[in-house]
């Protein structure tokens, strides 16, 4: 894996700090690495009301998007577990902001795989449906 995806793997981790995750327990960050070569992050923020909360990855490419980035090169979703894909939401939202960009992530203590979101929402509904 090259250096700057690890050190992406790093600022996910850091992210993941940050978490407000009082109701699952479950902390996620997440880093994008940007076209520009800046990396932006995100965390899970949580909602008593579910439907309300966003995911650490839509976080992330939503910081990205906003500070004027248009194109995205890696995404990592870390998480102290293991195998931990994209829910179905950002699924979607990878699709339609970063679809080429490689998704990273964590397999194991120390290993990850990257991913191409074509990988993980085979069958998706996209912008050539309309």
């Amino acid at each position: 894996m090259n250096t700057k995806y690890k050190q992406i793997i790093k600022k996910a981790y850091e992210a993941s700090k940050y978490s407000y995750s009082p109701y699952s327990k479950f902390a996620v960050g997440s880093a994008v690495l940007a076209g520009s070569g800046k990396i932006y992050l995100g965390t899970n923020i949580e909602n008593v009301s579910y439907g309300l909360t966003n995911c650490a990855e839509r976080s992330a490419l939503f910081n990205a998007f906003s500070n004027g980035e248009k194109q995205v090169k890696a995404i990592v979703i870390w998480t102290s577990l293991f195998k931990v894909f994209p829910c179905g939401a950002c699924c979607q939202v990878i699709l339609e902001l970063a679809e080429n960009a490689d998704i990273i992530i964590k397999t194991g203590k120390d290993s990850f795989k990257i991913f191409k979101i074509k990988d993980l929402l085979p069958h998706s509904f996209n912008r050539q449906n309309l």
